[in-house]
């Protein structure tokens, strides 16, 4: 659902949808099929055991990472594949999708909705489309590269907020930023915006990219978390990178992301 919110935020614009690629196509209907199997878990209650790196993971993982890898592999089978629980398959091709069933595990063991299925593309070493399906939010958003940023049909348009001292600002988990030396900037940062909240996961990305929120700021996330979130905020207009402003790879650890006329302002504030 779009938000009609005051200006000088954009809202989502009313246009033609751009019919989705084959891959779009495929993306879409992965992701429907791991909402079904999520919702039934989520209401259920999914047995929850803890993998080496103290993570948690349910049977509803595996079982909607196993539901989306077959429409993938059916679909594209010299396509790879990088699964947060199944691992990684490249099959000597330029294409590699990420995938991540449930970001947000810990959220669903909890039972709060703030959790989501994130399926991406990247063509030689480039990401090219991204589905966010958030399916206790009723929320699936999917961009692809030069088509724009969708959701319900709408093309997304990130907000024309142009100064920190009015833009909202939304972060997620900081705990590698709070044991380093740009804790202080990011206090001083959050002195100066007009508003700051910790939305968090999935949710602060999908506000950006429709426009109800300006920035990002978050640490310690996985390429799987953000590969299709980035395709959305760029497509809807905004900027996303690695908090000192690298481009986004397998590597990438943390996140600035903002409507774009922010980015550099908010940079050079994350300086010091």
């Amino acid at each position: 659902m779009c938000h009609d919110v005051a200006q000088p935020v954009v809202s989502c614009q009313q246009e033609p949808q751009m019919k989705p690629s084959e891959h779009a196509r495929a993306a879409l209907d992965a992701a429907a099929a791991a909402a079904g199997i999520i919702r039934r878990h989520y209401r259920a209650g999914a047995a929850v055991t803890m993998k080496s790196d103290r993570t948690p993971v349910t049977e509803a993982d595996v079982a909607a990472e196993h539901a989306i890898r077959a429409i993938i592999a059916e679909r594209f089978p010299d396509h790879g594949f990088y699964g947060e629980e199944t691992g990684r398959s490249d099959r000597d091709s330029p294409w590699l999708w990420l995938v991540d069933p449930i970001d947000g595990t810990k959220s669903f063991v909890r039972g709060y909705p703030f959790f989501s299925t994130q399926i991406a593309l990247m063509h030689d070493g480039e990401l090219v489309l991204g589905v966010s399906s958030a399916p206790e939010f009723g929320e699936v958003l999917w961009a692809e590269r030069g088509a724009g940023a969708w959701q319900d049909g709408r093309r997304l348009s990130v907000s024309a907020v142009d100064a920190i001292e009015d833009a909202t600002l939304s972060t997620g988990n900081l705990a590698t930023l709070a044991g380093g030396p740009g804790w202080a900037a990011l206090g001083r940062l959050v002195t100066r915006v007009n508003r700051s909240r910790g939305y968090g996961d999935f949710y602060h990305y999908h506000l950006l990219a429709r426009g109800s929120i300006d920035a990002v700021v978050e640490s310690d996330v996985n390429i799987l978390d953000i590969a299709a979130l980035t395709v959305i905020v760029r497509e809807a207009g905004g900027m996303l990178t690695a908090l000192d402003g690298g481009a986004v790879g397998l590597e990438t650890r943390s996140v600035l992301a903002s409507n774009g006329r922010l980015q550099p302002a908010l940079a050079a504030a994350l300086e010091g």
